[in-house]
């Protein structure tokens, strides 16, 4: 049953409209993104959709198809952050955060369904966001830019769930278009559409869901904006975005301690990479990307020690077959890895990996192609 058809079974009527919002993987540029710094992400196939219908008595009716259980019913003068740790908080944050901006949203309800892998490291949270802020930007006619709902969508997730992610993944699901690749300074969110198609060249881009569930709520991520937010203090910067790679040497000799010199090394050097990426890109050589992606892998390995077994058991067996070059994508501590073949080697690099796990007595992993994606849209 579609999500339309889902809504008109729940609520009694048809929906106003659908929406859908995509999930997205991050080519290259890991916590770099609220260090003001430059990432490049782009949106998977994989959506979540979303019948809506306008309220005006300020009642907001949340349900989702995937999760199952009753209707979620809130009121929107009686939203609290941090009140509700479910998948509830997304959309109903949304709404809060549209409400505090001053837009006149009196209510809502909404059917929700998600192809996006949750815990994947391929932001099922974000799509959920957008999603819901695309849709009431639409039916309330706020007349807002996708890079404000993306920045209302991050809001939400910082302010009201309790996550301090950056800005990148709302800006992915938003902002995408197909077969490219988003070249986004997360200082004034200017982007830059990137032509990034690897099955034209004759190549596989690969997502591994190696299904180690991360929660970016639980203080480690937290920890490493903090760690980063102190390097920079040290350094006399506003942020680590502010060190040119040219000085990064001089600037990690400069800060007093080992976990600070760890992770201004990555941020810097990360997003260097998304430098020599674009460049590579824009002359069209995909190929070369590839140790570009597993040296990112190394710095979020080594300096900002996010990876985990499972993560790492894929880029090295990628790589041992025949891969291009591969990297974790994501917050870490699970989620996903991204690895780059010729597409004739697809099928061999894939069961390599799945041998490895099966080996090392890991639980199977999820292998798909990942295919640059529309960005946010309405359906119908």
């Amino acid at each position: 049953m579609g999500v339309r058809e889902g809504f008109t079974k729940l609520y009694g009527t048809a929906p106003d409209g659908v929406w859908a919002a995509p999930g997205r993987v991050n080519l290259i540029g890991e916590y770099t993104d609220f260090n003001e710094g430059f990432v490049m992400p782009f949106a998977l196939p994989h959506t979540a959709l979303a019948a809506v219908s306008r309220r005006t008595d300020g009642v907001l009716r949340l349900h989702s198809a995937d999760i199952g259980g009753p209707v979620v019913e809130l009121h929107v003068d009686e939203l609290r952050p941090r009140t509700d740790t479910g998948w509830a908080a997304y959309p109903a944050g949304v709404v809060w955060v549209l409400r505090a901006a001053g837009h006149p949203v009196t209510g809502a309800d909404l059917h929700l369904s998600s192809t996006v892998p949750t815990g994947a490291g391929l932001s099922s949270s974000a799509a959920l966001e957008v999603v819901t802020a695309l849709a009431l930007n639409d039916l309330y006619g706020l007349g807002l830019t996708r890079p404000e709902l993306a920045k209302l969508a991050q809001r939400a997730e910082n302010d009201f769930v309790g996550v301090p992610c950056g800005v990148m993944d709302q800006m992915a699901s938003a902002c995408s278009t197909q077969g490219h690749a988003l070249h986004l300074d997360c200082r004034d969110l200017s982007l830059r559409q990137i032509p990034f198609d690897p099955a034209a060249q004759g190549l596989a881009l690969l997502v591994v869901d190696t299904r180690v569930k991360h929660a970016l709520g639980d203080g480690a991520y937290a920890e490493r904006r903090e760690g980063c937010e102190e390097g920079a203090r040290q350094l006399g910067v506003s942020h680590l975005r502010d060190v040119a790679y040219e000085d990064l040497q001089d600037a990690l000799a400069r800060l007093p301690d080992e976990r600070a010199r760890r992770y201004v090394r990555h941020v810097v050097s990360d997003d260097h990479r998304v430098d020599r990426v674009v460049a590579l890109l824009d002359t069209g050589d995909i190929r070369a990307i590839g140790s570009v992606l597993t040296e990112g892998h190394v710095s979020l390995r080594d300096d900002l020690r996010i990876s985990c077994p499972e993560l790492d058991l894929v880029v090295d067996t990628a790589n041992a077959s025949g891969a291009l070059g591969a990297r974790m994508t994501g917050g870490g501590f699970g989620g996903s890895a991204i690895v780059l073949t010729e597409a004739a080697d697809a099928d061999t690099v894939t069961k390599a990996i799945e041998e490895a796990f099966g080996a090392a007595g890991f639980t199977a992993p999820r292998v798909f192609p990942a295919v640059p994606s529309a960005g946010a849209r309405q359906l119908g």
